[in-house]
């Protein structure tokens, strides 16, 4: 009796969307294995090739509709950095623009049904926010040298407090790729998973109506949150960049 109850109720996993399967056939996952994740990424690696490299060859003074697109992107990124790194972070565009169109590309291929969200796992976010952090840390002590050490030190805060809040700085400053990872893996797993456990209610009559105006709604907000998360992780970029550029307070 009680396995037949269990049964008839209403059993769903929102969380199995992120499950990572080989892609093909079955069984353990090796560091060789060819993934669902593995595949999506690809698929979003195509179309950054797709919109910023076949929409372009073609360039025309009265551009199509891919070429505007390519283009809004272009200016809006070099923007972005422009105004928040500087003249001197303009040099660093393409690492940023890289970025900035992997991730809002995989973000709305996974608003595709039955793909997956790459961006919804910390393994795939943390590696891109590692290599941010490695790079800046880095870039910041080539432009600088040891002067680099002067971002933790600020110079115009009472010097008895100066210790204290070179500690705190230099702690903030390690947890940037945890934030910065978990921010982006956190926002795309959280709207995906309320989107199941909503669609698992539109077979049921009764709320079925409820549940579709639901879904609906959720996914509109979904793809705005899909470009606002790739926006967010780029110009926090844009902030450590400015910062091993310039590092003085």
């Amino acid at each position: 009796m009680a396995s037949e109850a269990k049964s008839e109720g209403l059993v769903f996993h929102p969380m199995d969307q992120f499950i990572v399967k080989p892609f093909f056939g079955s069984g353990s996952i090796e560091f060789y294995t060819f993934t669902n994740a593995a595949f999506w990424m690809m698929i979003s690696v195509v179309m950054v090739i797709v919109l910023l490299v076949l929409a372009t060859s073609r360039r025309s003074i009265v551009p199509s509709r891919a070429q505007s697109l390519a283009e809004l992107a272009y200016g809006f990124v070099y923007k972005m950095v422009e105004d928040v790194a500087g003249k001197d972070g303009v040099a660093y565009f393409p690492y940023i623009m890289t970025l900035f169109m992997f991730i809002v590309c995989a973000n709305f291929a996974g608003l595709l049904p039955m793909s997956f969200t790459t961006t919804s796992h910390i393994a795939v976010t943390a590696v891109m926010a590692m290599l941010v952090f490695l790079s800046v840390t880095i870039l910041g002590f080539v432009k600088n040298g040891a002067s680099f050490l002067s971002l933790f030190w600020i110079s115009s805060a009472p010097l008895p407090l100066r210790p204290i809040l070179a500690l705190i700085e230099v702690i903030s400053y390690f947890v940037r790729p945890i934030s910065h990872s978990i921010r982006l893996a956190g926002n795309m797993m959280a709207g995906h998973a309320v989107i199941k456990v909503f669609a698992a209610f539109a077979g049921v009559a009764l709320i079925a109506p409820l549940s579709i105006v639901a879904i609906t709604a959720i996914y509109a907000l979904e793809v705005l949150v899909s470009f606002i998360q790739a926006y967010v992780f780029a110009i926090l970029t844009c902030v450590y960049l400015k910062d091993a550029l310039h590092p003085h307070h």
